[in-house]
């Protein structure tokens, strides 16, 4: 077995590892257990009752976290004319056209954490699929990255929108905020996220939709949650 660190092995005496948790009484230990130096990330692990491996079955959208992840997003955008002063008014650190088509494939540029583009723009970095897609920075209408209005989608992105996805394993993987937060925003980011995923049922899953539920700071150990109460 792994050896764990002295900070790890005081946070599992915390709660009981077997248990399952009311989802306020979960974050509460998550706060708890955070023992590191820094400010941890609080992330959520969903494995849903789907096989992702049938398209009709594929769980995937967007939604913007109440409180935010306490990080601070840049964001590239591809646009052309007005809509390019449109998103840096609106906060954008970049926008434009081919330059940045050119930067990111000559440069292996990636100084940005959120791709939005216009539809007329998505034949330009089509050719950047290669290199967005395995980074799941590939701009889609499905969370709102492809869009007319640039600004409202750069104000949605820097106010804490975040997508989900499945994995391989069916398992989603979420940041719903930060330790700092407390236990109570955490809640309402949680609440977000899960009543999203719910939303997002697929027609074709049969049987129980969410099969279990964890949460866990950066450093410290997952907290079960009792899954049967969130639907």
């Amino acid at each position: 077995m792994a050896k764990v660190g002295k900070k790890y092995a005081d946070s599992v005496k915390l709660y009981d590892r077997s248990k399952q948790y009311d989802t306020a009484e979960a974050l509460d230990l998550v706060c708890q257990t955070a023992k590191a130096k820094f400010d941890e990330t609080v992330e959520i692990h969903i494995r849903l009752g789907v096989d992702s491996r049938h398209a009709d079955q594929q769980v995937r959208g967007a939604v913007v976290l109440p409180h935010g992840t306490g990080k601070k997003v840049k964001t590239l955008v591809f646009a052309k004319d007005d809509k390019i002063q449109a998103a840096l008014d609106a906060g954008s650190e970049y926008a434009g056209g081919m330059e940045y088509v050119e930067k990111i494939t000559k440069e292996n540029w990636f100084d940005f954490d959120v791709v939005i583009a216009t539809p007329d723009m998505m034949g330009v970095i089509g050719r950047l699929g290669k290199v967005l897609g395995p980074k799941g920075l590939m701009p889609s209408p499905k969370n709102g990255t492809v869009t007319p209005d640039v600004a409202r989608a750069v104000t949605e992105a820097k106010a804490g929108k975040i997508e989900y996805r499945l994995d391989k394993t069916n398992i989603i993987h979420c940041p719903i905020g930060k330790v700092s937060f407390g236990a109570a925003k955490l809640q309402d980011n949680f609440n977000a996220l899960v009543g999203a995923v719910i939303k997002a049922k697929p027609a074709a899953a049969k049987g129980q939709y969410i099969k279990s539920c964890v949460i866990a700071a950066t450093m410290g150990p997952g907290v079960k949650i009792n899954q049967a109460k969130l639907g």
